[in-house]
Parts: structure tokens; C-alpha cells; sequence
């Protein structure tokens, strides 16, 4: 018998949570509920999930912040928690600088209010797909100098070095080495990456790139690996 994959939903609002709860319980998930900031550390403490839908605004503690702890490895360790967990921010505002700021502090994906749970369901299996490898058909490291990308394991090394990535920058990395040289657009990165129609917004693909270089390259101000062709795209070049 299959292990249920267990949700950790925090929202300060108990209709959106029963919503969210039922939909994601008849598509076979396991559900936990927290209403407050503390109460989702509490729960990420008592049982780590495999994803969270994370509101940001919440009493006591936003959801930026414990995006952020999750993703600082002492902080994360201090919560005694093994592995990058998902995290989909839900929230009311969705002007473009506050999407912006989900995805620099290490979101993988950003649902704004009204949303439709079933399209939050697809992107939580999107999402649980990718962090478990089964977008991954080749199973071969690829190596690239000192850049070595493992797909089974999900784990990247520059010089030997682990670097930690987000599920959404592993898939994004991975999916550019497998095409080196060849320029993609960021509706068509968009498209084949996410997986899904994200309604335009192309600056999602601008942040998880500069993240990329900061994480990656030598020098994010002149990129070895992922580079910008000017008026189209991003291309990933083999030095």
C-alpha cells in the first residue's frame, strides 16, 4: 500500500482550509491544518510534510519568514527537518513585486486569492511529480566541469561542493542542461518547466534564473553556465 503524502496547510482562514483539506483529501492526500505562524512551526516539528500551502499573511509569524527559515540551512536545522520541502505561497496579494519576493526567498510556486482548488491541486502533483524525479526519464548525471547535476538524488555540486536548490531551481537547471546551447524564451521555459499556463508572468523565470547564478556560477555577474541572449532568452553553454 502506497504511503499517503501528507499537505500542511496553513491559512488563517478556516473556510479556506476546510476547501483547500477536502479537495486535497479526495485526491488521496493526508492533511494538516495550521492557522497561525507558530502553529505551522509546531507541525513542521511534529511531522514534517511533504509540501506546504503557505498563506502570507498569518498572525504572528508571515509566511515569507518561515519561507525563508525553511530555506537557511541552520534555521531549517534547527527545526530538525531533513530535505528542501515544497512550499506553494497562497495569498491575496498579487501584485508582481510581492510574487517576487515569494520566489527570492526560495518559494516554489504562488497561488493568489480567489483561487480554484482544483487548480491548486494540480499544482501540488505538479509540483510532488518533479520533487520525486518522475519528470527526470534520464537518470544519468550530467557533468559539466566542476557542475555536476544528479538526477536521481536531485543534487547539485559545483568544485565537489553541495549547493541547495529549490525543487522549482533543480528542475529549471536540469532542464536547460539537457539542451545545451539551445535558446529558450521565458513563455517557453514557463511551458515546459512549470508545467502549466502561468498567466504571463515571465518574471517568475527572471528570479529563479538570478538565483540560479548566485548559487551556480563563478561569477553571477558573467555567467559561465546560464547565459542571456538578448531579446529572446536564456541558453545553458557547456565551458
Amino acid at each position: 500500500m502506497l504511503t499517503r503524502k501528507t499537505i500542511l496547510v496553513v491559512d488563517d482562514e478556516p473556510t479556506i482550509r476546510e476547501v483547500v483539506r477536502k479537495y486535497l483529501e479526495q485526491d488521496g492526500f493526508k492533511v494538516v491544518e495550521a492557522a497561525t505562524g507558530p502553529a505551522a512551526v509546531a507541525a513542521l516539528r511534529a511531522e514534517p510534510p511533504d509540501l506546504i500551502v503557505l498563506d502570507i499573511m498569518l498572525p504572528g509569524l508571515d509566511g515569507l519568514s518561515i519561507t525563508r527559515s525553511l530555506r537557511d540551512p541552520a534555521e531549517s536545522a534547527s527545526l530538525r527537518l531533513e530535505g528542501d520541502i515544497p512550499i506553494i505561497l497562497l495569498t491575496a496579494r498579487g501584485e508582481e513585486i510581492d510574487r517576487i519576493i515569494g520566489f527570492e526567498v526560495g518559494a516554489d510556486d504562488y497561488v493568489v486569492k480567489p483561487f480554484s482548488p482544483r487548480e491548486l491541486v494540480a499544482r501540488v502533483k505538479a509540483v510532488l511529480r518533479r520533487r520525486s524525479g518522475e519528470s527526470h526519464a534520464d537518470d544519468r548525471p550530467l557533468i559539466f566541469g566542476g557542475l555536476r547535476l544528479e538526477p536521481r538524488s536531485r543534487t547539485v555540486t559545483v568544485d565537489e561542493k553541495a549547493v541547495d536548490l529549490t525543487a522549482r531551481e533543480f528542475d529549471l537547471l536540469w532542464f536547460l542542461a539537457r539542451h545545451p546551447r539551445q535558446v529558450f524564451t521565458r513563455t517557453q521555459l514557463l511551458d515546459r518547466v512549470w508545467g502549466y499556463e502561468f498567466h504571463g508572468d515571465e518574471s517568475t523565470v527572471t528570479v529563479h534564473i538570478r538565483r540560479l547564478r548566485e548559487k551556480i556560477e563563478p561569477d553571477p555577474r558573467s555567467p559561465t553556465y546560464i547565459q542571456t541572449v538578448w531579446g529572446v532568452g536564456y541558453k545553458f553553454e557547456v565551458p
